[in-house]
């Protein structure tokens, strides 16, 4: 896998209190949404709302203007 692949998210979920994230090296990792107040204090209908920018470094919430990147996510947990 090309090195600019590795830290790629591949799939993301909101479950209770965590944001899941799988990366593209199989890695998984969760964080609470206590770290991202936007996403905490969103309605699930627009938590459900995302979609990947700059081809996986990260995620986007447009109804709640949130990016989360890849390397903010590595660095905090």
């Amino acid at each position: 896998m090309p090195q600019s692949n590795i830290n790629s998210i591949v799939s993301a979920r909101i479950e209770n209190d965590l944001l899941h994230v799988v990366m593209a090296d199989g890695r998984e990792l969760s964080v609470p949404l206590e770290w991202f107040p936007r996403l905490r204090d969103a309605t699930p209908e627009q938590r459900s709302h995302w979609r990947f920018i700059g081809r996986g470094k990260g995620i986007h919430w447009p109804d709640v203007d949130e990016d989360i990147s890849v390397t903010s996510l590595l660095r905090l947990s």
